[in-house]
């Protein structure tokens, strides 16, 4: 039911009426995240400034039973941001500081609506850095980074968003605040952190958030080997790991996403390559020194054509800046593109690529792949174009992808999270037994389901599967699922 108008002015009255959206036009800003195939606008969209308004919104919502979504950037690719319709967008636009900077503790305290790179931008004058870095690190912002448990280019040897946040300050459902853990590493008692992190808006909406920096390093090289076959750059990135080397990132693209990288970005990448390897090492000086030698034999044992070692920071700046643009240098290649997220064991990439290879002319649409190799997490990229009728063989390639590397032996998300386009997924990946035990801990922090409802757990009359008594999805309401 729709927001009574007592509630809506007094929603105004808590964020101030220029902060409460309700034109059409302007809600269409927030009818999805970066992931557009799933569309819905919501009721009205409100903008707090700080915990204290977050509460009273959700104490709001809570009262009125009206579901809400919360929004940082809008960069997510799962629609987990997704709104409900006669639903609340609660955008954390506004809550955009950095409250502390601790130093001595090596801690950051900041608001959700601060955007990652700004982080390090803070303390990096003093040496140190935000480790997370997820490829839209400019824009995407630390809320989102922990709904979503964020990972990165550098996350094989720095970790994910959840090794770096030591404390949250979250508003629960029902309007009450709560501290979890603080600035200590391992706080006494059941992790309720980690069971938060990474729960994409389902549990609470994180208003306060402690982050842990680190010292930057003290050498730090990246490499640029080139390889004629896929199969052959795979074997290099496993031959790196065999030898005990943990670089700070390995990361790989195949040759429609090198010629996209190039076409927008000219980062001068080697001509002929069927598939390239960025290799970044860091640490004490003269490890690195030795790591980036073994680099080098290690990639001309395994066939590189081309081994490259970046000169300097530009340098380093502009291979890089191939790599985390790939994702919209696609829109030179196809009018549409489908990102997918998916995680494989890391000695089975090639095999899994060449399935992706006999998908995409199975269902006669490109796939562009571009990965973090090191920890096994493909981003293919599926092209099609929406004005020829092509979407929904987009998403049914996109999903046999994905069943491709749960028959490897590996997982549905490893940083994009499931939100509204894999939930009805998990149940290739997660027994019954799992879910409900999912569900059963959605329920403790939120027994009304008025947080971000119809993400991640699968819904019976959703997905197809066997119902019990009958009860409206939030999907149906927003009309992008329907009874069967």
């Amino acid at each position: 039911m729709p927001l009574s108008p007592a509630a809506r002015a007094e929603l105004g009255w808590v964020v101030g009426a220029e902060h409460v959206i309700t034109e059409p036009d302007q809600l269409r800003v927030y009818d999805c995240d970066g992931l557009t195939g799933w569309r819905a606008q919501p009721e009205l969209v409100v903008l707090p400034a700080s915990t204290g308004e977050v509460q009273r919104v959700v104490r709001i919502c809570a009262r009125e039973g009206i579901p809400f979504v919360a929004r940082g950037a809008g960069t997510g690719l799962s629609g987990g941001a997704l709104p409900v319709a006669e639903g609340v967008v609660i955008s954390l636009a506004r809550m955009n500081r950095i409250l502390e900077i601790d130093l001595a503790s090596q801690r950051v305290v900041v608001e959700p609506g601060v955007a990652n790179l700004d982080v390090t931008k803070a303390v990096a004058a003093d040496g140190y850095f935000y480790a997370p870095d997820p490829s839209s690190q400019q824009v995407c912002t630390i809320g989102g980074n922990v709904a979503e448990n964020s990972g990165g280019a550098h996350c094989l040897k720095n970790g994910f968003t959840v090794h770096h946040v030591t404390g949250l300050t979250v508003v629960l459902p029902d309007g009450e605040v709560v501290e979890l853990g603080g600035k200590a590493l391992d706080p006494d008692g059941p992790d309720l952190l980690g069971a938060f992190i990474g729960s994409e808006g389902t549990l609470g909406i994180a208003t306060e958030i402690t982050l842990r920096v680190v010292r930057k390093p003290e050498a730090v090289t990246t490499q640029l080997a080139a390889f004629r076959s896929i199969d052959a750059a795979g074997e290099a990135v496993s031959a790196i790991v065999a030898a005990g080397i943990l670089p700070a990132a390995i990361e790989m693209m195949d040759r429609l996403t090198i010629e996209a990288a190039e076409q927008a970005f000219h980062p001068d990448y080697p001509e002929g390559a069927e598939a390239l390897l960025l290799v970044e090492l860091d640490g004490i000086s003269v490890q690195v020194d030795e790591d980036t030698a073994a680099v080098d034999r290690i990639c001309a044992e395994c066939g590189s054509f081309e081994v490259r070692t970046a000169r300097d920071e530009a340098e380093r700046a502009l291979l890089w800046l191939g790599r985390k643009g790939a994702f919209p240098a696609m829109g030179r290649m196809s009018p549409d593109y489908y990102v997918q997220d998916g995680v494989v064991p890391r000695t089975r990439l090639p095999e899994v690529l060449r399935r992706i290879e006999e998908l995409s002319r199975e269902h006669g649409l490109r796939v562009g792949n571009v990965f973090h190799a090191g920890d096994g997490n493909l981003h293919p990229l599926v092209l099609y174009d929406a004005s020829k009728g092509e979407t929904e063989a987009a998403k049914e390639l996109a999903e046999a992808i994905l069943g491709a590397c749960l028959d490897a032996g590996g997982s549905l998300t490893g940083e994009h999270g499931v939100g509204v386009d894999k939930a009805c997924s998990m149940p290739k990946m997660f027994s019954e037994r799992d879910l409900e035990a999912f569900e059963r801990l959605r329920r403790g922090f939120d027994p009304d389901g008025l947080a971000n409802p119809g993400k991640v757990i699968p819904t019976p009359r959703l997905c197809g599967e066997v119902p019990g008594p009958y009860r409206r999805h939030p999907l149906e309401l927003i009309g992008v699922g329907e009874r069967f």
